[in-house]
């Protein structure tokens, strides 16, 4: 007894000892410029420790989504909010006089004095391609963000502890910028998220994964793991990447610099050539189905009604759920049920050596609740996209898939979504240590929340 209590008063006070290093190194302010790397291969280690891993809720049908929780503040409060690799602006629901408040009060963000000035080089971050327009260098941040979907979010930068616990058992509380939102609009059909806000994944510099590598705490890495039944992980940082089979395709530099594309892609059906090539491709979490451009997807439906004559399936309008839905001659209970009648879709990156995306039918077809199957990829060109290619949710489900900005390239492997991974188990010689997803650590209070202004006109598009 007395050896145990020993050992646990020295872990104790290791625990102490770290505690005290990194909150000296981490509640700095989010505009600091980042650590100087030195050549020592400890500094190495210390500026880059680990990965944060989180787990996710939700699902592609009939959610429509995949969430987070997040702790933010001192103290921490949790946020839920919608994973979103096609833009790089996370946003809360802000406590201020607002228009489509997408939270009760209880989940509003009640800022405290943080308000980032517009001088702020992360206010220009934000902003990137437009240049900000600030009457003063004094003046808070607005910012504005619209979405492919033509929502949007309007509001003020602020900044604030994001309390982690790194996977090598680090408990650290950066102070992040982020987006304190009071108009949210959403003019498409179906309703938003009943999240408090937009965790933004994207490679630009105002997103948390950048921010974090720029303060030196992780790799500028992040994956996710969406399960196909619902659930599944987000991971920043380098430490779950596997070592040996995944697939990597070069990303993309053009002008969606803060959405992770690549491309050019060849469309094939069944494994054989569709004849439509050179697709632009953005693989966007936020999404939660696939979108084709016109041609590509006026081929895809060609193909698969092709495949469907003579079969028990029949097109019918009775089911409103997706454009596209058929109906069997009893109620459709899984994919399973109807995979035999539809082939699988590839996406063949040409400039990678036989790098190919499967979609198969569990990748782009889902079951209603009235018993249909119904076709995941919709009409890009309908919709404003032009001739850019989402993948979204449904296409990404039982598949690693990692965005590495480091090395621009971005990979997936096909694996088991259902469980969060045991980190301590699977990657530190089998040593059993069941990882806690608990994120809270800050105990501190802020004082009375400050007042924001809201701007007196409207910031260009994002």
């Amino acid at each position: 007894m007395e050896r145990k209590s020993k050992r646990m008063m020295l872990v104790l006070l290791l625990l102490l000892f770290m505690f005290a290093t990194t909150f000296q190194e981490c509640f700095s302010d989010s505009s600091q410029p980042p650590i100087k790397r030195r050549s020592t291969q400890s500094t190495a280690a210390r500026r880059f420790g680990s990965t944060a891993v989180f787990p996710l809720t939700g699902n592609v049908y009939p959610l429509g989504y995949y969430s987070v929780s997040l702790k933010i503040g001192n103290p921490p409060k949790i946020y839920e909010l919608d994973i979103d690799t096609g833009s790089d602006l996370t946003w809360v629901q802000c406590d201020a006089p607002c228009k489509g408040c997408t939270k009760p009060r209880a989940s509003l963000y009640n800022p405290s004095n943080n308000v980032i000035l517009c001088k702020d080089p992360l206010c220009s971050a934000v902003h990137l391609p437009a240049n900000v327009q600030c009457e003063t260098p004094n003046d808070q941040c607005d910012y504005e963000v619209e979405y492919a979907d033509h929502g949007s979010s309007l509001g003020v930068l602020v900044t604030d502890h994001f309390p982690l616990r790194l996977t090598n058992g680090s408990l650290l509380g950066p102070r992040l910028a982020f987006g304190c939102g009071y108009d949210q609009s959403n003019p498409g059909p179906n309703p938003p998220p009943p999240t408090a806000g937009v965790l933004g994944l994207g490679n630009g510099k105002a997103s948390i994964m950048s921010q974090l590598n720029g303060l030196g705490l992780t790799r500028n890495v992040l994956g996710h793991c969406l399960s196909g039944r619902g659930g599944g992980f987000l991971f920043l940082g380098d430490d779950l990447v596997p070592s040996s089979g995944m697939v990597w395709t070069p990303m993309s530099h053009n002008s969606l610099e803060k959405h992770y594309s690549s491309g050019p892609a060849e469309l094939l059906h069944g494994g054989k050539a569709t004849g439509v090539k050179g697709l632009q491709v953005i693989f966007d979490s936020g999404s939660s189905y696939t979108y084709f451009n016109f041609q590509a997807y006026k081929t895809t439906l060609d193909m698969l009604k092709k495949d469907l004559k003579g079969e028990p399936l029949k097109d019918t309008r009775d089911d409103r759920t997706l454009p596209i839905c058929w109906k069997g001659p009893k109620p459709v209970k899984t994919i399973s049920d109807v995979k035999d009648y539809f082939k699988p879709l590839q996406l063949s990156f040409s400039k990678a050596k036989n790098v190919q995306l499967e979609l198969s039918p569990e990748a782009y077809l889902i079951v209603t609740k009235q018993g249909n199957v119904c076709l995941g990829i919709l009409n890009g060109t309908e919709v404003g996209l032009g001739d850019y290619n989402i993948i979204g949710d449904i296409s990404l489900q039982d598949k690693m898939v990692i965005y590495n900005n480091e090395k621009q390239q971005i990979g997936w492997v096909s694996t088991n979504c259902n469980r969060l991974p045991n980190v301590d188990r699977d990657y530190n010689d089998g040593i059993w240590q069941p990882y806690k997803a608990d994120f809270g650590i800050l105990e501190e209070h802020y004082s009375t929340a400050s007042k924001i202004n809201k701007p007196t006109g409207r910031r260009s598009e994002l």
